[in-house]
């Protein structure tokens, strides 16, 4: 099989991996008894307003809300036609957000790509520290060098995530004058791509970046050690140090390559778990991702926004895990497609 074969393949199996993935999710979010205009109807009803009651049910027939369970996955799905036709996921048709009476592609439209955005930045801010703190400390194994970026990586992994935005948030304002909250100035918000608005998001993404990537940097870091000290401690090191190759060009030649494929292979968790992780990030540090929205979402059983969020996280998931498959068996001459096709 070749690789174009390979991707291929890996690409189909993506799509039914999402549509197993997409039915546990509308599963788990109508798993609550009744769903968010339910729960409007009886607070309606209890308060005597009739107006507001004819309203939420006619919204009920509208998003087939009153269908069995079966026919409202396949109609948000978009397999089969609903009240509007065929007007689901596969379509285009994110849905309607009730909690916030507007269609969800308009809720998460910029939201969206800030989230990928911020999240692209912190995925290259870990991969920036953790491979040079990782290969360093190996290399100089139970030195100084090595007893520091233990202590920082330590440091990183025990430090959560939120107290570190408001130390962020507090001392970057002070001493290096950085924004406070956000991912850009609020003038920028709702308006169109210019130099000016993205300066503004540039320098707003100092601070999140730092902080949503600093624990997956430190645990990152130490894998790559951990693996780098196996590497460097089996008998081909050995022989290519006696046949006379410098260490720095046996090191990147041989230990790091090896060594580097639980590096690659952590893309496909890293990505969903920045996006899952920086939640409380987003609210403490009051960033337009789609975090708090998801939070929001979930609380008030709005299913359509909740769903299509959470759909969106195990896109990230998948194409992650898509991209590490493929660049481990470019990487790596040992790992072989063709045993796949088993």
């Amino acid at each position: 099989m070749s690789i174009l074969r390979y991707a291929v393949y890996r690409f189909g199996t993506m799509l039914l991996t999402l549509l197993v993935v997409s039915a546990l999710i509308f599963l788990i979010i109508n798993l609550p008894p009744g769903d968010y205009l339910s729960n409007q109807i009886a607070e309606l009803r209890a308060s005597g307003q009739s107006a507001g009651v004819a309203k939420a049910e006619f919204l009920r027939k509208e998003y087939a809300l009153d269908r069995p369970l079966w026919q409202q996955y396949l109609i948000w799905i978009g397999f089969i036609p609903g009240p509007q036709g065929f007007s689901g996921l596969i379509q285009g048709d994110f849905g309607w957000s009730f909690e916030f009476d507007r269609p969800v592609a308009d809720i998460v439209g910029e939201s969206l790509w800030l989230t990928v955005l911020v999240n692209l930045a912190a995925v290259l801010f870990v991969y920036l520290v953790a491979l040079p703190l990782g290969v360093l400390a190996a290399a100089r194994s139970k030195t100084w060098v090595d007893y520091t970026s233990a202590f920082v990586g330590y440091l990183g992994l025990a430090t959560p995530n939120f107290l570190l935005a408001l130390i962020m948030f507090y001392y970057g304002h002070k001493y290096f004058d950085l924004p406070i909250g956000g991912l850009m100035d609020p003038i920028y918000e709702g308006q169109p791509m210019t130099w000016d608005k993205a300066k503004s998001i540039l320098i707003h993404l100092i601070v999140p970046t730092f902080v949503i990537g600093t624990s997956g940097a430190a645990a990152m870091m130490q894998r790559l050690r951990a693996n780098m000290l196996d590497e460097l401690g089996k008998p081909y090191v050995e022989t290519a140090i006696a046949k006379g190759m410098s260490p720095p060009r046996m090191l990147a030649k041989y230990p790091l390559r090896m060594a580097f494929n639980p590096f690659v292979a952590d893309i496909g968790n890293l990505l969903p778990s920045m996006v899952s992780g920086s939640v409380l990030v987003s609210v403490v540090l009051g960033l337009q991702t789609i975090g708090p929205t998801l939070l929001t979402a979930l609380k008030t059983q709005d299913q359509f926004l909740a769903g299509f969020v959470l759909m969106f996280v195990a896109l990230l998931t998948l194409v992650g895990t898509m991209i590490s498959d493929l660049l481990l068996v470019l990487l790596d001459p040992r790992i072989r497609y063709e045993g796949r096709d088993a």
